[in-house]
């Protein structure tokens, strides 16, 4: 077998281990419209990476948030940017174009969405699947995690893509929905956000009633009663 043209440079895995950081991964994007840099040029490439959530916070929430939730959501986000931020600036003084996407910050109010979907670069680098909750299941952590995304020019070894899902016929989300806002369809590439989860029906019950909780953006009931999810807590009973 030939060697790959492109291998991970040493610097990049050494950053993640210093990091701590053991779900990663890169995927080409030349077939997406990634955002511009400053010049108005995009990206051909992403850096993709998962951090975790607590197992003990997200079983808790099987009923709704809570304030552990929230607390543990935001601190995971912060955690996310800091990373991007300083992975952005690391490839940079590479020579690269680098900019990183804010975890969770919605740029389009109207159609409730980001400047670009977290999951489609994590799946794009195998990182995991979409479940029927439109969220990244990953095999080391179910979907009890946050993703973080960095674009760049500088090419990489990418993927494989995940191209399938893994749910089976499990439907466990979508009846523990309380908005009833996920339709049961199983995801593969193409696949719009829209054919999964109806987001302004999502969005309109979470402001309704956990508006206290980052003003309505958080819930999270579809993610707690994951069977991949729950096989981390029974897996790791002692990780926090």
């Amino acid at each position: 077998m030939s060697e790959p043209s492109v291998i991970l440079p040493k610097w990049l895995t050494d950053w993640m281990e210093l990091h701590d950081i053991s779900l990663w991964g890169a995927s080409e994007l030349k077939d997406f419209l990634t955002p511009q840099d400053e010049t108005g040029q995009r990206f051909p490439f992403a850096i993709s990476f998962a951090i975790p959530m607590k197992p003990q916070i997200m079983v808790s929430i099987s009923t709704g948030p809570n304030q552990a939730y929230a607390d543990e959501y935001a601190k995971v986000n912060n955690r996310i940017n800091e990373l991007s931020e300083a992975l952005a600036a690391e490839v940079k003084i590479r020579g690269f174009r680098s900019k990183p996407l804010a975890a969770s910050l919605r740029t389009d109010t109207v159609n409730i969405k980001g400047d670009f979907p977290q999951k489609t670069a994590a799946t794009r680098a195998g990182l995991g699947w979409i479940g029927r909750h439109c969220q990244l299941i990953t095999r080391q952590f179910g979907s009890w995690v946050r993703l973080g995304t960095v674009f760049t020019d500088m090419e990489l070894p990418c993927g494989p893509p995940l191209e399938r899902n893994f749910c089976g016929s499990c439907t466990l989300c979508v009846e523990a929905c309380p908005a009833k806002a996920l339709k049961g369809n199983a995801w593969h590439p193409g696949l719009s956000r829209e054919e999964i989860l109806d987001v302004r029906i999502c969005d309109r019950w979470k402001k309704e009633h956990y508006f206290q909780y980052h003003k309505g953006h958080n819930c999270g009931i579809c993610s707690a009663v994951c069977p991949y999810g729950l096989k981390v807590l029974k897996r790791k009973p002692d990780k926090t």
